[in-house]
């Protein structure tokens, strides 16, 4: 919420009231919008705000989230693999499917995490490079929530570079044995299937390993001092066995796994403003009603230029956001122009969580607020998917023509 009218002087010198404009109207981003995106957006808001905010403060303070409630809520709602076509899914625009990663994530980045993992990570993997089988097996109950997917990517020595996994996959007879371990899994230990990705002789292939398949133990990774609003996992396999049918059959080589990658970062894009967002306008608030020296602490000098510099990042990224699902929207997206968003945005949403901490004082190191478990969250959002550092290679790489990974 913002704050009640405050008193400002104008150009004769006399005060006069002004309403507070909320920073993202500033930018006429609504105008930007189509109706049916609003709309999404305002539902998922509703949603979070009655069903999720609630609660959010005592899931990060225990680590522990009710997974199971919250896929089936979300599944309801329609914001798993809300932007895939077909099998129970709604078959929205990226814009609107980055604002519901907006709106959920200016409620917690675990829980937007949750949504990204299952339905641009997982379902997706299933829906570009599956057979219709395992689309029909698995898609619409992960849509509806009553399945909980996972992505089995990255290895405990082999996150930026996932060309040196060590996880192997091998023929014997008709069947495949996977082995190996994948490290950091959001859902890992809640989830009813997990995409694994393993090195085989024919190239980098894609497995769907259901839970309580012989040999894969998953196991939560405890005292995270991030995310802790949401399950993350080492997936162990051992002499896992599964059937030919269990491999996914159009993706051979990194493409696969990569172009997962390139869905997920794009709802980041959108979903870290989620979390300035909320940070901010947490800080607006606060400094309208906190007295300092006899007068509100919005109204000194020093906090407005703070605030000002907050709501012009905050704009610029959301603008970016929308021009960036516009050219998805229209088949135009390009893996360095989902860096370029991932890059700024979370860099600037961190910048603002940090900034705004300082608004608050003492008072924004306590849940009681949400700005220091915004912060936290983005350090995790800063290096998952892609860390600044990649995605300034690539976008380096990008400008001048030449690869600096190796």
């Amino acid at each position: 919420m913002l704050a009640p009218p405050l008193t400002v002087v104008s150009t004769s010198g006399e005060p006069v009231s002004a309403q507070p404009v909320h920073p993202l109207d500033l930018f006429g981003i609504d105008t930007l919008l189509s109706d049916e995106e609003r709309d999404i957006r305002d539902t998922v808001r509703s949603m979070g705000d009655r069903e999720l905010r609630p609660h959010v403060a005592e899931w990060f303070e225990t680590g522990a989230i009710p997974a199971r409630e919250l896929a089936l809520s979300l599944g309801e709602l329609g914001v798993l693999g809300m932007h895939l076509q077909g099998y129970g899914c709604a078959g929205t625009s990226a814009v609107a499917y980055g604002l519901a990663c907006m709106e959920l994530e200016a409620v917690d980045s675990g829980l937007r995490s949750l949504v990204s993992v299952q339905g641009s990570l997982a379902m997706y993997a299933i829906w570009k490079y599956g057979s219709e089988e395992q689309k029909q097996q698995w898609l619409p109950g992960m849509a509806a929530g009553r399945f909980i997917g996972c992505f089995g990517l990255t290895e405990p020595d082999a996150g930026s570079d996932p060309g040196s996994m060590r996880t192997r996959a091998t023929r014997d007879g008709s069947d495949w044995v996977l082995n190996g371990t994948k490290m950091w899994i959001t859902n890992g230990s809640v989830s009813d299937v997990a995409v694994v990705w393993a090195r085989t002789d024919d190239g980098v292939r894609g497995f769907l390993v259901p839970a309580g398949t012989p040999g894969f133990t998953r196991n939560d990774i405890k005292q995270k001092l991030s995310l802790r609003a949401s399950v993350t996992s080492e997936l162990v396999l051992e002499d896992v066995r599964l059937p030919a049918d269990a491999m996914l059959p159009q993706a051979r080589g990194l493409s696969g796994p990569l172009g997962c990658l390139n869905e997920a970062r794009f709802g980041i894009v959108f979903g870290a403003l989620g979390a300035a967002r909320d940070c901010l306008e947490t800080a607006i608030s606060y400094a309208a009603d906190r007295t300092v020296f006899d007068r509100p602490l919005a109204g000194f000098q020093l906090t407005q230029q703070k605030l000002a510099d907050m709501s012009l990042e905050l704009g610029k990224g959301m603008l970016l956001a929308v021009h960036l699902g516009r050219l998805k929207d229209a088949g135009r997206i390009t893996p360095e122009r989902i860096s370029l968003g991932k890059l700024n945005n979370v860099r600037e949403a961190i910048a603002i969580a940090r900034e705004c901490r300082t608004v608050l004082g003492a008072n924004g190191i306590t849940l009681e607020y949400p700005v220091l478990r915004h912060a936290n969250n983005l350090e995790s959002v800063l290096t998952y998917e892609g860390t600044s550092e990649v995605h300034s290679l690539v976008i380096g790489g990008a400008v001048t023509g030449i690869a600096a990974f190796r």
